[in-house]
């Protein structure tokens, strides 16, 4: 099995934000924290995931925007994200945070499909979500943008995470 990432820079990945700090980036993952994260969640987080939040735990990417096949109510050709959940639960944007993946299920009715891990410059209005409902909770999820704006469609972004995150774009690509 290769390792997550082979060939891909990871280390000019995260933009510095002070934003991002307040409220994405937690302190460096455990293997202890996933393990707690993971039991929580009740899913078992892809290994993509985890080497990224290796390199720092949460935050917003250099890149925000991902193609996609079909518009949404963000753009007729791609997605943004605003960025991408901790693993943990001291942030309130980490996995278990106050405004982490369980919240968009109780509060804002979005389904049940697994674990939403980026939030959208929206406000809530549609989320980035790890998508275990064709291989179980312990496979490795599809990506998925979940538009509440449009009754929680569900549009496929990318065949797993380090696709996802390998297909991130500039703004300026959209442009």
């Amino acid at each position: 099995m290769r390792e997550p990432f082979d060939g891909f820079d990871l280390t000019d990945f995260w933009a510095v934000s002070e934003y991002a700090d307040q409220e994405y980036v937690d302190n460096p993952i455990t293997s202890d924290k996933v393990a707690m994260v993971e039991q929580e969640l009740g899913y078992k987080l892809p290994l993509a995931y985890v080497v990224l939040m290796a390199t720092q735990n949460g935050g917003e990417p250099k890149r925000t925007n991902h193609r996609t096949s079909e518009a949404t109510s963000w753009a007729s050709d791609h997605i943004a994200i605003a960025g991408i959940f901790s693993i943990g639960d001291a942030k309130p944007s980490s996995l278990l945070g106050d405004v982490g993946s369980q919240f968009w299920i109780d509060e804002w009715g979005y389904p049940t499909i697994g674990v939403y891990f980026a939030d959208c410059p929206s406000a809530g209005h549609d989320m980035i979500c790890l998508d275990y409902r064709e291989r179980g909770p312990h496979g490795e999820p599809k990506v998925v943008h979940v538009d509440q704006e449009y009754d929680y469609r569900i549009t496929f972004v990318a065949e797993n995470f380090e696709a996802f995150i390998r297909g991130l774009q500039a703004d300026e690509d959209f442009e």
